[in-house]
């Protein structure tokens, strides 16, 4: 455990971090104020592995135990590192393990239509219970719109919906494509608002059963219908095209057809929303640990690799907006409902299952918070003056729309 304490030394600069070893040996690394954590080792090999690549065995040591915290959380472990190492910090010993990392993935960062499938059964194709455990009753898995610290995820999720259809500009018998639709909320809410018809496509079999029932459930199944499709093989067009949290997942190689595809599948006076996961940080490698437990295949781009794409494809890039704090908020929310089931998660799955999911969340908030992540809302049209020329139009469509907090959430 000789390099460890080196590291940890040069790396805590803030916050006071407790390490005791698997001979109860105690080392304390004390900077300005900050979070008080202690973190106890089982063994000594997980020290070894810490040392040489935390970015994955942090994550592997806390799912299998050789890893656990005594005083605070993981959360509370993950924001003190966070803090220390979080965006424009680029310290010489967190780089240790990237060089070969980076040579794996840029061989697996493809993802042709038979490896997509099997990426998105992953991680999506988990049981329904599962989900409704933390997400709101919408199942919107991707940034929610608080427009007040104190909404509660229901109503920052339909002011989300409600953002982004603003955004489209929908008109009275628009036919609408939904790309990567996950459990149908989105597309409902579009057909309940206004008189159009929606087609979601996904590739997940849960999803896709799921958002099928509801819709015949909420008596919407003659405006939406959901297909199990990948997005590169669409030759219908749309006047409307959203795409919600799916392009974190096509993967930077693939940027160009993803495009050209939207241009292709739109209307001359159709209008598309992007919504994704962003860096305000330089390109880099997807988070190890991410890509294997969580993710596979996923990619989380910075505005200056997505616009140049966009440019090529022919499309006009007509608003940008830049999500900030809001997914570290949507986050903190489901980790707190996920953490208040953890006797349920405990009987769907096993224990390392659910510290797995609780240091995904965790460490996705954390990274929301300190690290440069952020969400962006990009709107695309084919034609210059399809949309009005200032934004008041979308204030003023969100205002049609009215959400009592209470209501919401029951």
């Amino acid at each position: 455990m000789i390099l460890l304490p080196q590291i940890l030394t040069r790396l805590i600069k803030q916050g006071t971090l407790t390490v005791i070893d698997c001979e109860n040996r105690v080392r304390v690394y004390k900077g300005e104020p900050g979070p008080i954590v202690t973190m106890k080792l089982h063994n000594h090999a997980v020290a070894r592995k810490l040392a040489i690549y935390p970015k994955l065995y942090l994550g592997e040591a806390y799912m299998d135990g050789s890893m656990t915290v005594q005083d605070g959380t993981i959360y509370d472990l993950l924001d003190l590192f966070s803090l220390n190492t979080g965006w424009g910090i680029k310290h010489p010993l967190a780089s240790i393990g990237d060089f070969v990392y980076k040579l794996i993935w840029f061989l697996i960062r493809y993802n042709p239509k038979g490896r997509s499938v099997q990426n998105v059964a992953h991680h999506y194709d988990l049981s329904d219970e599962f989900y409704d455990l933390f997400l709101d009753e919408n199942r919107q898995y991707s940034c929610a719109y608080f427009k007040d610290p104190d909404d509660s995820l229901e109503q920052a999720q339909l002011q989300k919906m409600a953002h982004i259809e603003a955004k489209l500009a929908l008109e009275d018998g628009h036919k609408i494509l939904d790309i990567g639709c996950g459990w149908g909320g989105m597309a409902r809410f579009l057909a309940d608002s206004k008189d159009v018809t929606v087609k979601g496509i996904t590739l997940s079999k849960n999803q896709l059963s799921y958002a099928l029932d509801k819709a015949k459930e909420v008596g919407l199944s003659d405006r939406v219908d959901y297909i199990m499709k990948d997005y590169r093989d669409l030759s219908e067009t749309f006047d409307r095209i959203v795409s919600v949290g799916m392009f974190e997942h096509v993967g930077k190689p693939h940027y160009r057809n993803f495009f050209e595809k939207v241009k292709s599948t739109l209307t001359e006076d159709g209008v598309a929303l992007l919504h994704t996961i962003g860096t305000a940080d330089r390109p880099t490698a997807t988070n190890p640990w991410i890509q294997k437990y969580i993710f596979p295949g996923g990619y989380i781009p910075p505005l200056s690799e997505i616009t140049p794409e966009i440019e090529k494809a022919g499309l006009y890039v007509t608003d940008i907006e830049i999500l900030r704090v809001h997914y570290a908020d949507t986050l903190r929310a489901w980790r707190q409902r996920f953490l208040d089931k953890m006797d349920v998660v405990l009987d769907i799955y096993d224990a390392r299952f659910s510290r797995m999911w609780e240091f995904y969340l965790a460490a996705s908030e954390v990274a929301f918070r300190h690290n440069g992540l952020v969400v962006f809302q990009i709107q695309m049209s084919k034609q210059l003056e399809t949309l009005p020329l200032t934004r008041g139009y979308i204030s003023k469509a969100e205002k049609q729309h009215s959400f009592d907090t209470q209501i919401a959430a029951e």
